[in-house]
């Protein structure tokens, strides 16, 4: 029967995207045709036999589950619907069947709206059809909104980092040819207030840059005439970004590369120069000059000093609104080079050159996927003859590798506890040694091999000769996809972590220990992507190692439906940006660092994008099942 109270079911509505962002005319539209029914616990509200979708349901009370078509009997449900969530859109979009049987897990109330007036829906609110299009990207973007304004209105004076490069662009590049004598080139920056000068080609394009920063080493200091072109002291090929992409892109670039200017182009064209202070206009940090003092630290006390002001670049950062995938690249950039200064430290110090060797990095920085500091894993690889021969290299290394080890301790990367450091002789191998161990675990599959190789396979080079690594890469590749019966393994390990979703409340936190009423970020949410996306890039010959990468693999490569990695990709995302937040939150009270987070604490949109997420975490685990009959 049609509500009776139209007013209170508008203010019921009003609580929930999209809502809550709806006009008041069409929202008053919707609510005049929504009819009410009641289900009893245990009773099923809509299912594949329905045939064709023809409602829209939202549920204003109790709790509905969802079970696939192809749960067996006594299998938990796929997804757990609380009041104010709505289904079935994509079926409804795309005028089929569902796919899945909607149970009422407790006695349940719903509005019903019929088909032709979700359609009228569709055409008459722009909110409704872009949440109905893209439910999940509308929810993750009101989160960062809401993650913005939660912080100090100080450091949001510039603009957030989120917008595209050209927003930040307000004045006409100081530029030159080529051929413009140095001197000329250096009156023109002095007199515009500017710390670069680019030389642009003759279509416009930028083909060379000089900064301030390159006058004493390339001028004053060698003397050069400044009556020569600007060509000669020039950096050739500047770094380039188009106006369009997000600034936080540029940032990304600014802390791999220890730049503190890139050129910003149109169709190729040069519009403007961004600086790093054009970035971070209120920042206590500078991205560039971090990585030049930590670079350049002469010693491991000025490395440790430098390192430690990592923390305070990335509470700017997170203030500023930068989103989770370029954060964690910044962070795993800065903890790059602290590594390289750290081994190029160690290597001077020592009496003797050492063998030729490869740096790798295993776990979260071989992924690029770093938050904060977490434990070393890391490894040597190196080249060599027989077996007498390695040993004998081993020996020689092993001395700085624990050197090396302890320095990055100092620089706050802890120990790890499982000894997976190149200090330990496990973890410093010839190359040959490297791919033996790992056909041993492909071919064996003991649950000490599982996880190793959720480990050791995310490995990259940072240090010395890339080319032993990408070979060891190119290897592995190979024979990886070819090894079903461990990859079969390997998904019925990930598949013994499951998401936390409750039955009848939103989460199954837990109930004891050290940390009652949370949910762990990491283990339970972070996890099951990271472990689903290797092993479906490892079954797909997709060499990529982050995890993102391999998501983005997967739908080039149309291995997946595209649409599923873009969403598991946003979901890994807000549960990589939850894990900075709280981390920071928890570094600032004093205390030690942990992923256990209480969802009470956060505001309901989060709430609800945070279990949509797990939702996400458990139909990636269920294609895993489904590719390996488990």
């Amino acid at each position: 029967m049609p509500p009776h109270t139209p007013s209170a079911v508008v203010a019921f509505l009003r609580q929930f995207p999209p809502f809550d962002a709806m006009g008041e005319a069409v929202l008053e539209f919707m609510v005049g045709r929504l009819s009410e029914r009641f289900y009893p616990a245990g009773e099923d509200i809509l299912g594949p036999a329905d045939g064709q979708a023809a409602w829209y349901v939202i549920v204003k009370q109790g709790w509905v589950q969802g079970f696939p078509m192809a749960a067996l009997e006594g299998q938990p449900a796929a997804m757990a619907l609380q009041p104010g969530e709505s289904f079935p859109i994509k079926a409804l979009l795309e005028q089929r069947p569902v796919t899945v049987r909607y149970q009422a897990a407790t006695d349940t109330f719903c509005y019903w709206l019929p088909r032709q007036d979700f359609t009228t829906l569709l055409q008459q609110s722009p909110e409704f059809r872009a949440f109905c299009a893209e439910g999940f990207t509308q929810l993750i973007a009101g989160a960062a909104q809401l993650s913005r304004g939660a912080t100090s209105d100080q450091m949001l004076e510039a603009l957030p980092l989120n917008e595209p490069v050209g927003s930040f662009i307000h004045r006409e590049p100081v530029t030159c040819t080529a051929d413009t004598p140095l001197l000329t080139a250096l009156e023109r920056m002095h007199a515009a207030h500017v710390g670069s000068i680019v030389v642009r080609g003759s279509g416009g394009e930028p083909v060379g840059i000089l900064t301030l920063r390159d006058v004493l080493p390339r001028v004053v200091l060698p003397r050069t005439p400044v009556e020569q072109p600007v060509s000669r002291v020039m950096t050739p090929e500047p770094m380039r970004v188009d106006e369009t992409v997000p600034a936080y892109e540029a940032a990304a670039l600014m802390a791999h590369h220890g730049f503190s200017h890139v050129c910003v182009v149109r169709d190729g064209v040069l519009t403007g120069v961004l600086s790093e202070r054009d970035l971070f206009a209120m920042q206590r940090v500078g991205l560039s000059a971090l990585v030049r003092a930590i670079s350049t630290a002469p010693s491991t006390e000025r490395l440790v000093e430098a390192s430690g002001r990592v923390e305070v670049l990335i509470d700017q950062l997170l203030a500023q609104g930068v989103q989770a995938e370029p954060l964690m690249r910044i962070i795993t950039d800065l903890n790059d080079h602290t590594t390289r200064r750290a081994i190029e430290l160690c290597v001077a110090a020592q009496d003797v050159p050492p063998p030729p060797f490869t740096w790798l990095s295993f776990g979260s920085e071989g992924r690029r996927e770093q938050t904060l500091r977490t434990d070393q894993d890391n490894g040597m690889l190196f080249r060599c003859g027989d077996s007498a021969d390695a040993d004998a290299m081993r020996e020689r290394l092993l001395p700085l590798a624990r050197q090396i080890n302890e320095t990055l301790a100092a620089c706050g990367f802890i120990l790890c506890p499982g000894n997976i450091m190149a200090s330990n002789p496990e973890c410093c191998l010839s190359e040959a040694e490297w791919r033996q161990r790992f056909r041993a675990w492909l071919d064996g599959g003991v649950p000490e091999h599982l996880l190793n190789a959720a480990i050791f396979f995310d490995f990259r080079g940072l240090y010395g000769d890339a080319a032993p690594a990408e070979a060891l890469r190119d290897w592995l590749t190979r024979h990886a996809r070819r090894a079903r019966v461990f990859l079969r393994l390997m998904a019925q390990n990930a598949l013994r972590n499951r998401p936390p979703l409750g039955l009848v409340r939103d989460f199954a936190v837990e109930r004891g220990g050290e940390y009652p009423d949370t949910v762990d970020l990491k283990l339970q949410g972070a996890t099951p992507f990271v472990d689903g996306a290797r092993i479906l890039a490892l079954a797909h010959g997709i060499a990529a190692t982050n995890t993102q990468a391999r998501l983005a693999g997967l739908a080039e490569t149309r291995a997946v439906p595209a649409e599923d990695p873009a969403a598991w990709t946003e979901s890994f995302d807000f549960l990589q940006l939850l894990r900075m937040r709280l981390h920071r939150q928890q570094a600032r009270r004093g205390e030690a660092l942990h992923n256990h987070l209480n969802p009470d604490q956060l505001n309901p949109l989060e709430r609800r994008i945070l279990k949509e997420v797990f939702r996400q975490a458990r139909k990636l685990q269920d294609l895993l099942a489904l590719n390996h009959q488990l």
